[in-house]
């Protein structure tokens, strides 16, 4: 078993191990000695797979569980409101603690719960998907869904654990197992050439091999981020590559575009445009993303027109007033925060999406 610091205040661990899954129960305790009740927060999906085995390493607890509708859906001002009331009725008290077992939704709005039931209780993340483990279970940023745009409403909320055990990713359609591999090449050209380089030279088939390898390359990258900037006000941005066009093309499909999809056009559009209207000076690093992306059969194009985009953009909380922050690299492992204007990113979109052109 793994096991990874998260060097924030107070510091948590994430382990990583096949079959841990099996020792949530001893996990937690020696992460907080003496709790009495947990609150299992899951979807349909996951709950047909892993949530007995959760429970039976719980015994030593009394448990309650939410069961949540899989997709995007779910992580809304309702689902929210209504796993709190549930907990209420449950008598979960402070001293008692939430798993969110399952993906980014089920981590973000469990999260999100965590934060503000009775002023915040302790919650552990046990992340099922690629895309949650190396991403969304760790750094504390949860939020649901508003109408007008994603995680526009949300908390900072560092958990308690994090327990990934990587044989749950064997239950992955290809699709959702893309998700993650999406974010592990923005960690690859956010920090890491070699992560770079083993992207490029292993096959699909073959990732689930060095998973775990992978896995804690990009939590470490994460940590040390995060472990500078819990609250997102500088360096933490640039764990926006890729995410403000992602985003608005995730809302402009009704969702129906995964995140981590979206995160690979949206970074796609991004590199592009930026490429054509002379926004980076390396020639070079276009390509290079191009073929990552294209090798995994990421889209680097979408249907959706300029203005569709645009007006999704408009609602991104990092948006200041008429500037906006986008993330940049200038060469494998290295990018930079870029603030420009509402104007200039129009035209990044336009030039970007070769479909809009």
């Amino acid at each position: 078993m793994k096991k990874i610091e998260i060097a924030v205040e107070p510091a948590y661990n994430v382990f990583i191990g096949e079959n841990i899954l099996d020792k949530t129960g001893e996990l937690l305790t020696a992460s907080k000695p003496g709790v009495s009740s947990v609150y299992i927060i899951t979807d349909d999906n996951v709950s047909a797979l892993y949530l007995q085995r959760v429970k039976d390493s719980l015994t030593m607890f009394k448990t309650f569980q939410y069961i949540l509708p899989h997709g995007e859906g779910s992580k809304s001002g309702v689902s929210l409101l209504k796993i709190v009331e549930s907990m209420a009725k449950n008598q979960i008290c402070r001293d008692d603690v939430i798993i969110a077992l399952g993906g980014g939704v089920v981590g973000d709005i469990a999260g999100f719960a965590a934060a503000v039931y009775l002023r915040g209780i302790d919650y552990v993340q046990v992340p099922t998907t690629f895309l949650s483990a190396i991403d969304s279970s760790v750094g504390g940023k949860t939020a649901v869904n508003l109408t007008a745009g994603k995680n526009l409403m949300g908390a900072f909320k560092q958990p308690l654990c994090v327990i990934f055990d990587p044989l749950t990713l064997n239950t992955l359609s290809d699709k959702v197992f893309a998700d993650g591999t999406a974010e592990a090449i923005k960690y690859a050209v956010l920090k890491s050439p070699s992560l770079f380089e083993t992207l490029s030279k292993t096959s699909r088939d073959s990732l689930m091999n060095i998973i775990s390898d992978i896995v804690s390359e990009c939590v470490c990258i994460k940590g040390d981020i995060v472990s500078r900037d819990e609250f997102d006000r500088g360096e933490r941005q640039l764990l926006n590559l890729g995410h403000t066009i992602g985003h608005a093309i995730e809302k402009c499909s009704n969702y129906e575009i995964s995140h981590g999809h979206a995160i690979a056009t949206g970074m796609a559009i991004m590199i592009n445009g930026a490429s054509k209207l002379a926004l980076t000076s390396n020639i070079d690093i276009k390509r290079q993303i191009f073929s990552l992306l294209e090798k995994y059969f990421f889209k680097t194009t979408c249907e959706f027109s300029t203005d569709e985009i645009y007006n999704a953009v408009l609602s991104d909380k990092k948006r200041h007033s008429q500037n906006i922050n986008i993330i940049l690299p200038t060469q494998i492992g290295q990018c930079e925060i870029r603030k420009i204007t509402l104007e200039t990113m129009k035209d990044i979109i336009r030039e970007g999406n070769f479909k809009n052109g």
